[in-house]
């Protein structure tokens, strides 16, 4: 298994981790089955009022698709099968809060994981950085879901400057993707006990919150979403010379900004 569920049925938490650390928590295709499940079992397990996703190990919360996944293609332009397009738990419809607890890298496709939670909570020793125009992909569900949480310049910035640069915890947090920042290793801890406290408010209340707060945006980012999948099969390299592009520049160097 490549993910790990762990429930506190005392305080109605229930803790997701993805188990992958040998991978930088990179999500295969079976990563992908075990989430969906969780997050569509969560909306079914009355016990559980409030959730935290996190990454196992020290290194990365998670560094999106397993670079190693076969994902077959249609060859129509028109189309394209995204592994990562419902592994989140909105997608899966579970309106119950999500707290992101991160620790390490986070990059690509983590973002589908940080977009669809409530909130995030990050150890400084935290970066975030999207490498898709590094290796000829276009970034569209991950710039769309940070345009929802981080200013314009910010986002662009990200998804432009490729593996070439990462943010720090610290500057995540002044920019707003992050809501909490704590001592190296704190962030699963933190997480926990704000996903405590609001599990203890009446399911109701809380749900029906987290609903209204999606829906002030839910328009706009709905509309974005449906130009993702055109954006990538339009502009992404073949996967081989992606794959080169990788090989190439693995060892190049960064900046922490």
């Amino acid at each position: 298994m490549s993910v790990r569920v762990e429930t506190d049925k005392e305080t109605g938490v229930a803790v997701v981790t993805l188990d992958r650390p040998e991978r930088h928590n990179a999500i295969d295709l079976a990563t992908v089955d075990e989430l969906t499940a969780a997050w569509r079992g969560f909306r079914f397990d009355d016990s559980v009022r409030a959730v935290v996703i996190t990454g196992a190990g020290e290194r990365a919360f998670c560094t999106g698709i397993d670079r190693d996944a076969e994902v077959p293609q249609p060859q129509s332009p028109y189309s394209i099968d995204d592994p990562l397009v419902a592994v989140g738990p909105k997608a899966n419809d579970l309106w119950k809060p999500v707290v992101a607890a991160v620790n390490g890298m986070a990059c690509g496709g983590a973002f589908y994981l940080i977009g669809e939670s409530e909130f995030v909570v990050a150890d400084e020793s935290a970066t975030f950085f999207d490498p898709h125009t590094t290796y000829g992909m276009v970034s569209a569900y991950e710039t769309i879901h940070l345009a929802q949480r981080m200013p314009f310049g910010e986002v662009a910035r990200m998804a432009l400057m490729g593996t070439a640069e990462r943010i720090s915890a610290r500057r995540a947090y002044e920019t707003g993707l992050v809501s909490e920042l704590t001592e190296p290793g704190g962030a699963l801890a933190a997480s926990v006990r704000c996903a405590e406290t609001i599990a203890s408010y009446p399911t109701e209340a809380v749900q029906g919150t987290v609903r209204a707060v999606w829906a002030a945006k839910e328009a706009a980012r709905t509309q974005a979403l449906a130009h993702a999948p055109q954006l990538i099969a339009l502009g992404n390299l073949p996967p081989e010379r992606q794959a080169e592009l990788f090989s190439a520049r693995r060892s190049c160097g960064f900046r922490v900004r």
